[in-house]
């Protein structure tokens, strides 16, 4: 399974860099591109990891989701 996250707030390279440490952390995330320029992120799952999750941990990496999709 993947998600297409859309991130907020992200302006150089230590930010993105913030956003795939934090979900690299997770236990469900197999994978993780952060895409600076595109303000998204893309996750690859092991298992389901719900939006409300996502979003709350990009939030406390002090980072805004404006969407998520499934791809």
């Amino acid at each position: 399974m993947k998600k297409k996250i859309m991130i907020e707030g992200m302006s150089c390279g230590h930010c993105s860099g913030r956003v795939e440490k934090a979900l690299k952390e997770q236990s469900a995330v197999k994978a993780v591109t952060v895409d600076l320029a595109s303000k998204n992120a893309v996750v690859e799952l092991s298992e389901d990891l719900s939006d409300d999750v996502i979003k709350e941990i990009i939030d406390d990496a002090g980072y805004d989701v404006v969407g998520i999709e499934n791809l």
